[in-house]
């Protein structure tokens, strides 16, 4: 049976009962994030849809990381928003964030108990992650 290694595992009790990532069989699977917001530190989401994007982004960027991989591995993206009317926005800003090729991606609407306007998960190659396969 393959290995299989947990990146970010919650606490016991926590309310969000998922592990940040997980690599198996030579991929890694992120779980779904929104940009981080925690005012008490001064940590702020965005005050934009664009600025939302790039945050969670750069979240996913910084767990793909920890777990070996990159941006420039991903392979499949999920987006989720609350508005459609920020889709435009979302996809602008998105973009810039894989200029090797875009990965495959299905968007869909969500709702959670925050205030986010966009979140990601997304499953990337693992390995070297100064690496980019699709150039």
């Amino acid at each position: 049976m393959d290995e299989i290694t947990f990146f970010g595992e919650p606490e016991a009790g926590s309310p969000r009962p998922f592990s940040a990532a997980t690599r198996a069989g030579g991929l890694i699977f992120v779980s779904g994030h929104s940009a981080p917001h925690d005012p008490e530190r001064g940590v702020f989401r965005g005050d934009t849809p664009a600025e939302e994007v790039r945050n969670a982004l750069a979240k996913i960027a910084e767990i793909l990381a920890e777990a070996g991989s990159s941006l420039g591995r991903v392979v499949q993206v999920s987006m989720l928003i609350t508005n459609p009317d920020d889709y435009a926005a979302c996809n602008a800003e998105y973009v810039k964030h894989f200029p090797g090729g875009l990965p495959a991606r299905h968007t869909a609407r969500f709702g959670v108990p925050t205030q986010a306007r966009v979140a990601f998960s997304c499953i990337a190659l693992a390995g070297d992650a100064t690496r980019d396969d699709r150039s």
